[in-house]
């Protein structure tokens, strides 16, 4: 269904059982897939790729132009996954000639006034909390929840699983599986509850805080706790991807929790 007091380009590719309410803007180069709901006054520029059963609601903007300097109005997009809910008034920024798109992936939450800026890579089951804002090129992996009125530095890179606790300042990368609060941010510790809600295991569990006591409660640099947690742990999944994480990590990781 197509309310009649919308604007749609005629060259806009709208899918079967899309349900587009009052005040709509769609611009040319846009596609939704089928079964999404776009809710009234919603705006859909140029560049939106928006996914199957998708929830676009009151006020949000999709693929408005980046807020960077450096944009010279090339062509780019702004991608949003199946099955995912854009509330009111969230922002999702068009990506720039650095990635030439920004993604935002399946199952998806982004909560209400929240803001995604150019060429930010979102996975899938991510939270964004209302008004969160992550700025260009932020990364954030499957699962990772950030908390509401935080705000993430450019060029960072959020592990899968990660909790940001709420109004947190984000300047540096935050592994996989762990919670992180405070001011400055600090580790505060693995993120058990969130982990057994996905169906980890309290030994997995254990050994993912067999690897961070390297980390964060031993008083090592990185390198040392790396090298002994791959001489010393057995070797798993989930330690691989934390080692994998912290040495390839550009920004460096947060520090330990704050004494």
């Amino acid at each position: 269904m197509i309310h009649s007091f919308t604007s749609i380009h005629p060259e806009a590719k709208i899918g079967k059982d899309v349900t587009i309410e009052a005040f709509v803007t769609v611009s040319k180069d846009v596609v939704i897939g089928d079964g999404t709901w776009i809710g009234p006054n919603a705006v859909i520029m140029d560049g939106a790729r928006i996914g199957n059963n998708c929830k676009i609601f009151s006020g949000a903007i999709i693929s408005g132009v980046p807020q960077d300097l450096k944009f010279n109005g090339e062509i780019t997009t702004a991608e949003i996954g199946d099955n995912t809910s854009v509330r009111e008034f969230v922002t999702v920024n068009r990506g720039t000639a650095a990635k030439g798109k920004t993604v935002v992936g399946s199952n998806c939450l982004l909560q209400a006034y929240s803001h995604v800026a150019h060429d930010c890579i979102l996975k899938d089951h991510v939270i964004l909390g209302s008004y969160s804002g992550l700025a260009g090129e932020v990364e954030v992996d499957d699962y990772a929840i950030v908390s509401p009125y935080s705000m993430v530095h450019q060029f960072v890179c959020i592990g899968q699983h990660s909790f940001i606790g709420g109004g947190s300042k984000v300047r540096m990368d935050i592994p996989p599986y762990v919670i992180v609060a405070n001011e400055p941010l600090s580790y505060m510790g693995v993120n058990s509850v969130g982990l057994r809600r996905r169906g980890f295991s309290n030994e997995i569990i254990n050994e993912i805080q067999d690897v961070y006591r390297y980390i964060y409660q031993k008083g090592l640099n990185n390198s040392k706790a790396l090298e002994l947690i791959e001489l010393e742990l057995e070797p798993s999944k989930e330690r691989d991807i934390i080692i994998d994480f912290v040495r390839n990590s550009e920004r460096g990781i947060l520090r330990a929790i704050k004494e």
